[in-house]
């Protein structure tokens, strides 16, 4: 468990960020599955931790940093309705990310298998009337979409590195 989000996976086998990433990587080799990642508040963390895992190009097609909101609609096809009306830190702009950044990422018009995508506050100050620690992960697969909305306590590092542990591990579960 991770500041208080259930997770279904063997505690012992991800133990560490280096950890869950190595497990993620060997699952998606298995099944013969790529992953992209769409990231603003990580701001690159998450596809980070995957590449610095040897034979990390076996599954990784890339990452797309899309600080700047006007990027998550440009970029990742992020509605910009939603956008107007709700801010960048908002669940279904996370799912949208998530589901973006597979076609983004894709090749040959075939998406690539699992999108990972992060957003959220990490501060100093709110943003989208979102208070500090506000995160959206949202993994999307051939077999759907989940979002985990949650509040992560600390300074602006640990929530940063704390999201990126977390979308790692929520990937994991998905598959």
């Amino acid at each position: 468990m991770i500041d208080g989000v259930p997770d279904d996976l063997d505690e012992t086998l991800v133990r560490t960020p280096r950890e869950s990433a190595s497990v993620l990587l060997e699952r998606l080799v298995e099944l013969g599955w790529t992953v992209g990642v769409a990231e603003s508040l990580t701001g690159g963390l998450v596809v980070s931790a995957l590449v610095d895992i040897p034979g990390a190009s076996r599954a990784v097609r890339g990452g797309v940093v899309a600080y700047a909101t006007d990027l998550k609609h440009g970029l990742l096809g992020v509605d910009q309705t939603l956008l107007e009306a709700h801010g960048a830190v908002h669940p279904r702009v996370a799912r949208q990310m998530a589901r973006g950044v597979r076609d983004v990422l894709g090749r040959d018009g075939v998406p690539t298998d699992v999108g990972i995508a992060t957003t959220g506050v990490a501060g100093p100050e709110e943003q989208d009337g979102q208070p500090v620690g506000t995160v959206h992960i949202a993994v999307s697969t051939p077999l759907g979409t989940r979002v985990d909305s949650l509040v992560i306590a600390g300074d602006r590092e640990r929530i940063r590195r704390e999201t990126a542990h977390l979308a790692i591990r929520r990937a994991l579960a998905a598959l």
